[in-house]
């Protein structure tokens, strides 16, 4: 039986459709961010209305811009803009799996809150409350077991930056029962610092735009940056606001770690009521930036800090998954081997989030023995080959038999596909020619070998502007 609680789902960032309203025509009518058959082409190759021209003005702070930009639904499928954090799947299985529990947005218990992921996360938690208040409202109004309910979110990513604001700033805490987060950045991630530092530049495959200015204008990027000591200064490490990052406005990123100064002060002062109400829910095992170098005008990053590898979900390292003050080897976090563009639809994930707020209790599946450490590129050419590099984490473990490597486009179609023969402890899959678009890449042993599949994303591009 279904809790009577109401459940909130929060995408990362990039994870929200926005349109833009254009007088009486509402914003569904013109989309300039959405998940349809060339619409990332578009949004990259500056062919047509795109994302590029929204950048937001400087000194933009956490207010909107008013141009006329409003978030419409959660992106369906798998989305990404090059070079601004990653490829991620969509969000289809993780609504999919509440309504089988009894939540839906028809009965008024389940709440799809997209958000103009280009703004400050200050701005969308203030945002968050004004939409989940009334629906909270309106749920609890029907009195008996209903005149109790809280609210329950469940967030991938970004989408816990936002909800932690509601919850910590914004009055949200008397409100909420349960804080579900899927590979969120509680202390941020070095791939934002890569992003900001390096760019986008034009001569990426069909790239005709520099998507740089569009990047280092979206306050939500910065807040993504590690707010830990993640700059190797060749002597120690310091923090983002301890040295000179090229190109990025030294403002936005005080500001940004203010945000998670702010949002860290107020947890510390509820204290074990943060603490108790929390589910963090971390990838682990795959190859993640964890530290940056600056190098003349770029940024390189590192998986080592202090010469230990803690490795992460191949976006948000360990070290920046572990938020509420907890140490890496805390029994509060659930730890899933798998990458951060996966975690929202991984099985087991889905599964810890049913024992979470299911009634009664459940079964979920049992995480199986053989762990896998997947390095996917985030970006290939597709004149160039697609390395798929595979290890097995625990050297101990049976040599597993049934490899295979499944390349699958948006569609879910198979384009590709391998087996794979481990050989101490690794194995390696390449593949040429491949067509481009949106595609994950799944490794997994046969049903019943005890293999733990690992999916990761990748974004393959056309060395022409055309499809």
């Amino acid at each position: 039986m279904p809790s009577t609680d109401v459940v909130v789902v929060l995408p990362g960032i990039m994870g929200s459709t926005l349109g833009l309203r254009q007088g009486d025509t509402p914003a569904s009518e013109k989309m300039i961010w959405a998940l349809d058959a060339g619409a990332i082409w578009r949004g990259a190759t500056g062919l047509g209305p795109s994302i590029k021209d929204f950048a937001l003005p400087g000194g933009i702070g956490d207010a909107h811009p008013g141009d006329g930009i409003e978030p419409v639904g959660l992106m369906p499928d798998l989305h990404v803009i090059p070079g601004i954090w990653t490829p991620v799947r969509g969000y289809t299985d993780l609504p999919a799996q509440l309504r089988t529990l009894g939540y839906d947005e028809a009965k008024g218990n389940l709440v799809l809150f997209p958000y103009d992921w280009r703004l400050s996360n200050r701005y969308n938690g203030a945002r968050l409350g004004t939409v989940v208040e009334p629906v909270l409202e309106r749920w609890r109004s029907q009195g008996g077991e209903y005149a109790a309910a809280r609210l329950v979110f469940v967030c991938h990513s970004m989408g816990g930056l936002v909800a932690r604001w509601y919850i910590e700033r914004c009055g949200g805490a008397e409100l909420t029962r349960k804080l579900i987060t899927l590979g969120t950045p509680w202390r941020g991630a070095c791939a934002a610092v890569e992003q900001l530092v390096n760019g986008v530049h034009k001569g990426i495959g069909p790239i005709s735009v520099d998507l740089t200015a569009f990047a280092r204008s979206l306050p939500s990027l910065h807040q993504l940056m590690p707010e830990y000591a993640c700059v190797d200064t060749g002597s120690d490490f310091a923090k983002t606001t301890e040295v000179s990052l090229p190109g990025v406005d030294a403002g936005m990123v005080a500001d940004a770690m203010a945000f998670h100064t702010a949002l860290q002060d107020a947890e510390r002062a509820r204290g074990a009521a943060a603490l108790d109400c929390t589910h963090m829910l971390v990838g682990t095992r795959q190859p993640t930036a964890t530290t940056v170098r600056i190098s003349g005008a770029s940024a390189q990053t590192c998986p080592d800090f202090h010469g230990q590898n803690d490795f992460g979900d191949g976006t948000v390292p360990l070290a920046g998954s572990v938020g509420l003050g907890e140490q890496l080897d805390t029994n509060r976090i659930v730890r899933i081997a798998d990458n951060h563009s996966n975690l929202q639809g991984n099985a087991a994930v889905l599964d810890e989030i049913t024992e979470i707020l299911a009634a009664r209790p459940t079964r979920p599946r049992l995480l199986a023995p053989v762990e896998l450490r997947v390095g996917v590129p985030t970006l290939v050419l597709s004149t160039s080959e697609l390395r798929v590099d595979v290890a097995v984490v625990d050297s101990t473990a049976p040599r597993p038999e049934g490899l295979t490597v499944v390349v699958r486009d948006e569609r879910g179609r198979t384009v590709a596909g391998a087996e794979l023969k481990v050989v101490r402890g690794a194995a390696t899959a390449v593949f040429e020619e491949l067509p481009a678009g949106l595609h994950t890449v799944t490794v997994a042993g046969p049903r019943g070998a005890g293999v733990q599949p690992v999916t990761a994303a990748t974004l393959v591009w056309a060395t022409s502007a055309r499809r």
